[in-house]
């Protein structure tokens, strides 16, 4: 996979359509990634729904502790 690949954001994340440019920027990741678990003979579904779990669990376990927002405390 190539994460380099991936560009940088050219609105602010306040923009409304900050979130569809980065959909469009992480699609082709992804698609590949789960081409990739898939040839090497994962699940296609069952994948994509551990990445989902993964990334929601990488959110909770980055949080900092209550009231600073940060993970560095």
């Amino acid at each position: 996979m190539k994460l380099d690949v991936i560009p940088p954001p050219s609105r602010a994340a306040t923009d409304l359509n900050y979130e569809a440019d980065l959909k469009t920027a992480l699609d082709p990741i992804l698609l590949e990634l789960l081409d990739q678990a898939e040839h090497a003979g994962w699940d296609r579904r069952k994948a994509a729904y551990t990445v989902m779990f993964l990334a929601a669990r990488n959110l909770t376990d980055s949080k900092g502790p209550p009231g600073n927002g940060s993970s560095t405390g």
